[in-house]
């Protein structure tokens, strides 16, 4: 998602949510036990080693744009869960290269998904605006549990759109979500705001889901 034009304005802080009764765990909870199934998606594919090792950690990736019909297609595939394993070289380079792509100047977004660098594993980055710093923080499959009926409206932008923006009209301001940390733990939380529109934005991403299916024209 670009970052370009994305602060203006401020959101307005809602004091009662429709779903404000929900119980969100912000802790650390059990880790997703992987089937057997799981662990064979989680492999990474010789495509992607390649793409993941083709340069060294301080180098962006290629991202894939709707322009290229070969790009297009991939960008249109759902992405798999992905079985952690802390000493997996493939998937830490794959976390610390996406970081440098989302943050590059050719880039400059505030969120990306694996996809988006040709990787179909669920692998994000956002930008946690409504955090002390605004830190950028790496989310592996992420799920959105619930949505709230209230919506928001905020023009978007895609690093993998080209010269497109809009505004869906159709993002929730409230969203509950499920991930797992590369340190293997699960978390739950309720997010808000702008950085429930970059959460939804990049979580579509994994289901080969673009801001611009959204638009009317």
């Amino acid at each position: 998602m670009k970052k370009s034009g994305l602060r203006n304005g401020l959101i307005v802080r809602i004091g009662i949510l429709v779903f404000a009764t929900i119980i969100v765990l912000s802790g650390c909870g059990t880790l997703r036990t992987a089937s057997k199934s799981q662990k064979s998606e989680a492999v990474f594919t010789a495509e992607e080693i390649s793409l993941i090792m083709s340069s060294d950690l301080k180098s962006p990736m290629r991202v894939f744009k709707t322009n290229s019909y070969s790009d297009s297609l991939l960008l249109r595939t759902q992405s798999s869960d992905i079985t952690i394993d802390t000493s997996d070289n493939y998937l830490n380079t794959l976390i610390k290269r996406m970081y440098i792509t989302v943050n590059d100047t050719a880039s400059l977004g505030v969120g990306i998904a694996a996809p988006q660098v040709g990787v179909l594993k669920s692998v994000i980055w956002v930008q946690r605006f409504d955090k002390p710093g605004e830190p950028f923080e790496v989310y592996l499959n992420p799920k959105i549990v619930q949505y709230s009926q209230l919506k928001q409206e905020r023009r978007e932008g895609c690093l993998s759109v080209p010269d497109r923006r809009g505004d869906p009209k159709s993002r929730s301001y409230a969203i509950l979500i499920e991930y797992n940390r590369a340190d293997m733990s699960l978390h739950r939380e309720m997010v808000e705001g702008f950085t429930a529109i970059i959460f939804q934005h990049e979580i579509d991403h994994l289901n080969g889901i673009l801001f611009t299916d959204y638009l009317k024209d």
